[in-house]
């Protein structure tokens, strides 16, 4: 005959209690470990059937979650659902209590116990799985013996319910956070490709000598680890060259993580790039990894790196030196590995002469400096942009026949563009809204009035004038350097004797400066 709980040594009951807490909370999934489980039970509690049922709120009723049976007839199998309405586990649910029905053979209460008594039970008992005052379901336990177990089975039986009711939580929590891993992961690369086709970071729209400069230098340096410092105008298209240089890389398939260093208040500045533990400041709660943390094996960008404060540039010098990120508030570093790329649309070497910007660190981001050209230096692209923006424009408006008319490319083509391929891209969808038809025109509506007087004049212009506002902004882009990499001489094409020359002959000469050039874009 089977020993009572009663009758089992304390250290024997608190060892199999223990041991189930501990296979428990050892375990992700609840299914490979309920045998394991049910036979610690089995050592102080005599059962033939053993379960756990989970509360199905769409179908008002429970489900087996674990079943284990030595009967040999089984009735109710673990693929049912159970009724809340009527049933031993539905009361147990809602009651949150033990319920005993102790001889199953003569007396049915619930809609189950047929079933049970014709399974050869004696005695069921169902024990509530109560979780932080709610209840997940019941913990069952069904036995051929009958009558009614002694206090100190019943406690024993209770301890077990809040350990699988803890454990059960804890699966459900790691799955559901399995789960939302796996959407945001497919979010993600959802997300990262719908970006790539609408931005077309493999697709950078251009023709002209000027365009193919700078993705001659994409190509060279993406490849690679460097640092990388893009500069040009506003709207020049800084982050798209970026999100192209990581696209190219070998960290393709990691993240690209943004910052924007002039929309945060500078106080916010260094937690964002560096993070914060809890309570380092008021309002700091829970901890935060920073961007560089985000970006680990990845890229981190810097949009204007011209406007970070002082103090969180000699942070991020340390960082860049030897990768070892401090959280505000934290006594540890951690590693990261990041590959940087910094953009600015301000002049950082007059920054450094103003005391502005740290000369150590403007050293370190122009390992690899590239210029974008801002868009009325490469006008031979104007129309193949506007073409493009207008693509964009006929999906993102529904209208498939949208077409320019016959003067809206020359128009679009003697504007300045101050604005630069942003101010083009509002434009033409500016226009492609106004346009009462398919036929898309470029007129005084659609370029911003402030602006107009940036438009070219329609002029004669000889040969020798376009030579010359051609090689004098070359110069100006370079400030006039004729030598080097980003020298006027590499960006027209020509060797540098032959641009001295074609200079002499225009009237062109360096005018006096204050500074040498060589601090503005340094080879």
């Amino acid at each position: 005959m089977q020993e009572s709980a009663a009758m089992i040594p304390v250290d024997r009951r608190y060892h199999a209690l223990l041991e189930v807490t501990n296979v428990l909370n050892s375990q992700r999934k609840l299914d490979s470990l309920w045998q394991v489980c049910t036979q610690h039970i089995k050592e102080v509690v005599a059962w033939e059937r053993a379960g756990i049922m989970l509360y199905a709120s769409e179908d008002d009723g429970f489900r087996f979650h674990a079943l284990e049976t030595s009967l040999p007839k089984r009735f109710l199998k673990q693929d049912i659902v159970i009724p809340r309405s009527g049933s031993a586990v539905g009361w147990v649910y809602d009651n949150r209590e033990v319920h005993v029905r102790p001889n199953l053979q003569q007396e049915q209460v619930f809609l189950e116990d047929q079933f049970y008594a014709k399974e050869g039970l004696g005695r069921m008992v169902n024990l509530p799985l109560l979780v932080r005052g709610g209840c997940l379901g019941t913990l069952n336990i069904g036995s051929i013996a009958s009558g009614q177990p002694d206090a100190v089975t019943l406690e024993f039986l209770r301890q077990i319910a809040i350990q699988v009711g803890l454990a059960i939580e804890n699966v459900q929590a790691y799955e559901q956070l399995t789960r939302l891993s796996l959407q945001l992961t497919k979010q993600n690369a959802y997300l990262t490709e719908e970006i790539k086709q609408k931005c077309n970071f493999g697709l950078l729209v251009g023709k002209s000598d000027e365009f193919r400069t700078v993705l001659t230098q994409i190509e060279a340096v993406a490849a690679t680890p460097s640092t990388v410092l893009i500069m040009g105008e506003t709207g020049t298209g800084k982050e798209l060259v970026a999100h192209a240089i990581h696209e190219g890389s070998l960290r393709r398939k990691k993240p690209f993580v943004r910052l924007n260093c002039a929309t945060l208040p500078s106080g916010l500045v260094e937690s964002e790039l560096f993070g914060h533990e809890r309570g380092a400041f008021t309002g700091a709660v829970q901890r935060h990894h920073g961007r560089f943390e985000l970006a680990h094996e990845g890229t981190l960008f810097l949009d204007e790196i011209g406007e970070m404060p002082l103090s969180v540039q000699a942070k991020l010098l340390r960082v860049l030196e030897d990768q070892l990120v401090d959280r505000v508030g934290s006594t540890q570093s951690i590693r990261v590995d990041v590959r940087l790329i910094a953009a600015t649309n301000v002049d950082l070497a007059q920054a450094v002469s103003e005391g502005r910007f740290r000369a150590d660190l403007y050293y370190r981001l122009t390992v690899f400096p590239l210029v974008i050209p801002p868009l009325r230096d490469r006008r031979e692209d104007i129309p193949l942009l506007a073409e493009h923006f207008l693509q964009l424009c006929k999906t993102k408006l529904t209208r498939s026949n949208l077409m320019f008319d016959g003067a809206a490319i020359p128009r679009l083509a003697r504007y300045d563009w101050p604005g630069n391929i942003r101010e083009l891209q509002n434009v033409v969808e500016r226009a492609a809204i106004l346009a009462t038809t398919h036929v898309v025109e470029i007129d005084e509506r659609v370029l911003a009035p402030s602006l107009k007087q940036t438009v070219v004049p329609e002029r004669p212009v000889t040969l020798q004038d376009s030579e010359r506002r051609h090689i004098l902004d070359a110069l100006q882009w370079a400030a006039w350097r004729i030598y080097g990499p980003l020298g006027a001489a590499a960006r027209l094409g020509v060797n540098p004797s032959t641009l001295r020359s074609r200079m002499k002959k225009l009237g062109l000469s360096r005018p006096s400066v204050s500074s040498p050039p060589d601090q503005v874009f340094p080879s």
